[in-house]
């Protein structure tokens, strides 16, 4: 008779892919302090920010790649994956190269996802042009571009003593992320493939290209559910500011995913 496993073996493993200034402890903290000891959490910290400075071949599929080793490593073969802006990025071009892996697929504002529309080319011109402007002046830029018009961003975190050492990698990776989403593709067709749950993090100050892009991808997951967060921000974002409602909306997610799974499994 084979002995059941330990309940710590039955935890889900669910794999966070953060943004692209904050790191991964930081943009996940408050909400692994509610939901973490449920889980068997990975903090998939960029590969971008592997090395001091960018890979000269950086691209999207180094990320992807990165997100399937860190699966790998942990001998899940199929995981939850959490991704917030760059991060909700990288984790749509894991999917779409790996929907058989992906058991659920919750995103908070992805940056992009695999394609630039008509609608969304002057947005998209104009986050091109930040990338040009001095780095003390792309930041507040950057903030700004997230917002809705005439809604100020939310202030930054105030930092005592001078800035952390991981900040100085975060213009040139922004940039390099950026570059990476402009010769990059996503086959978007893919996403129609994934058999479990999707949900969707917006906040409701945030600019309408999140909205739109959130509606395309409507459109192409079999199963996705949109929810804004009213008063929140790309950066005041839903996982950060309301992590006790979201460790709620994951678990109602994980549910859905291991329902769907029991039901197609062979009798």
């Amino acid at each position: 008779m084979t002995a059941n496993p330990p309940p710590s073996a039955k935890k889900p493993t669910v794999i966070f892919v953060p943004g692209s200034i904050t790191p991964g402890d930081l943009a996940y903290g408050s909400l692994l302090s509610v939901i973490g000891e449920e889980i068997q959490p990975i903090i998939k910290e960029l590969e971008v920010y592997a090395t001091d400075v960018p890979p000269r071949d950086y691209r999207l599929d180094l990320e992807a790649e990165g997100i399937r080793r860190a699966a790998d490593a942990a001998s899940a073969q199929r995981i939850h994956l959490v991704g917030y802006s760059a991060g909700g990025a990288f984790a749509l071009a894991f999917t779409a190269k790996y929907p058989e892996r992906l058991k659920s697929l919750a995103l908070i504002e992805p940056a992009w996802i695999g394609a630039v529309t008509a609608e969304d080319a002057q947005d998209w011109a104009e986050l091109g042009r930040l990338m040009t402007l001095p780095p003390d002046e792309q930041m507040q830029a950057f903030r700004l571009w997230h917002m809705r018009p005439g809604v100020p961003p939310p202030a930054a975190p105030a930092q005592p003593g001078p800035p952390p050492a991981w900040m100085a990698k975060r213009p040139a990776g922004v940039k390099a992320i950026f570059g990476a989403f402009n010769t990059g593709h996503i086959d978007q067709d893919r996403f129609r493939q994934l058999d479990g749950p999707v949900y969707y993090a917006l906040g409701s100050l945030t600019t309408r290209y999140f909205e739109r892009g959130a509606k395309t991808l409507q459109r192409l997951f079999p199963d996705m559910q949109l929810e804004e967060y009213e008063g929140r921000s790309h950066f005041d974002p839903p996982h950060r500011a309301e992590p006790e409602r979201f460790a709620q909306a994951l678990r109602v997610l994980w549910a859905r995913a291991d329902a769907a799974a029991h039901s197609s499994a062979p009798s």
